[in-house]
């Protein structure tokens, strides 16, 4: 890949020089889905699949980008001026807005953009499928104005950056999960992260006898366009009715038994529903997360299989491709424990597998998928990976 990626560089930037290779990983969010914007705790690791960039230093204040996966509608480079970026694109070549974004970001931060860069971007990571593209992207950027830059940023500050340029400037109101755990990253872990306060450690990711399958439902999902953001105000909104009788900083101060008391505070009942998941959810991923370091991956699977209930019946986020493929999963031997991953409304699944019963795991659902949905599903099985930086070839 990195070599039909240097040619096209030299092609498209009309350069013989040798630009240096960044990589940066997707993600799957093992469990605690939708906790991150409450305050609560997420265990995802960083995956194998993700997004490559070649990039070097050039001779004027410009930035261009040019994304391989787009090279078919657009053949030229995206060029603008540092000082021109203002807001965020509209219209056609919407994903240049992540890069844009993280110039604006770090600038208002007071770092010095002293010279442009050309960028070529190419990525294997499927679009709209939920495994963090954008974030993917976000953090591939921060770390390439780091490194030919010298701007010093560490891992924490390129996931902050990140989260930022996507909130401030795309508009999506995401949390910090999916940015952290693209730039903290640590092979053959899952990360344990209190997104309130940003304390993390690393688990272990040993699954013994079974595999991590990623089923894409090819149902794409747009967050930006989407209800999240109606759902984190319901969230808010549940927040201040709770605080109006109980000092808490956020929903997942909470053990599901002190909602319980305080829930007739909240007087809209899917508010409330909301506020359910938000806090259930915190409670199963910690418990997830004990479970996995002791190697209880029984236990574990009846999380997963109980946070995608909770997903579809109070926070609302499935869709019935996903409610399919997570109910065709839970039926087949084999299978530790299958739930939706990502935001929601689209995208995928993930499933903790036996390695005996992968085979058929993807054959069964596969033919009753298609026969049910008219779609044929995507299936990736996946290994975890370092976060973003440079690669050394």
């Amino acid at each position: 890949m990195i070599e039909t990626m240097r040619q096209t560089f030299a092609r498209v930037f009309n350069s013989g020089s040798n630009p240096e290779a960044f990589f940066s990983p997707g993600r799957v969010n093992l469990i605690g889905e939708h906790t991150d914007h409450e305050g609560g705790y997420v265990f995802p690791c960083a995956i194998d699949f993700g997004i490559y960039a070649l990039a070097r230093r050039n001779d004027s204040n410009t930035l261009r980008l040019y994304s391989m996966n787009f090279d078919g509608e657009y053949p030229v480079p995206f060029e603008t001026k540092y000082s021109d970026i203002q807001e965020k694109l509209t219209g056609s070549r919407t994903w240049v807005n992540y890069p844009l974004g993280i110039a604006s970001i770090l600038m208002k931060h007071g770092y010095s953009l002293t010279s442009g860069l050309d960028i070529l971007y190419n990525g294997n990571l499927p679009d709209g499928a939920g495994l963090s593209s954008s974030a993917a992207l976000e953090v591939l950027t921060v770390r390439i104005f780091s490194e030919l830059l010298g701007l010093g940023i560490d891992g924490v500050k390129a996931a902050l950056f990140s989260q930022e340029a996507e909130n401030s400037f795309v508009g999506m109101h995401c949390g910090i999960m999916d940015q952290f755990a693209v730039s903290m990253g640590k092979k053959n872990h899952a990360i344990l992260l209190n997104c309130s306060t940003l304390d993390y450690s690393y688990a272990p990711l040993e699954l013994g006898d079974c595999k991590i399958i990623i089923t894409n439902s090819n149902v794409p999902h747009s967050l930006v366009g989407s209800e999240y953001n109606l759902r984190r105000t319901q969230c808010e909104s549940a927040l201040a009715d709770i605080k109006r009788v109980k000092d808490i900083s956020c929903l997942c101060d909470l053990t599901p038994n002190e909602l319980d008391e305080y829930a007739y505070c909240v007087k809209d009942p899917v508010t409330l529903k909301r506020a359910v998941h938000a806090v259930s959810e915190n409670a199963r991923a910690k418990r997830a997360a004990e479970a996995l370091k002791a190697g209880d991956l029984a236990t574990f699977g009846r999380l997963m299989n109980a946070s995608h209930v909770s997903l579809r019946d109070n926070y609302q986020v499935t869709i019935p491709e996903l409610d399919l493929l997570a109910g065709l999963a839970w039926e087949l031997p084999g299978v530790i424990g299958s739930r939706m991953t990502g935001g929601g409304f689209g995208g995928c699944t993930v499933s903790i597998v036996e390695n005996g019963q992968a085979e058929n795991f993807m054959n069964v659902i596969g033919r009753e998928y298609k026969a049910k949905t008219g779609r044929k599903p995507s299936f990736y099985t996946t290994g975890s990976a370092d976060g973003a930086g440079r690669l050394a070839l």
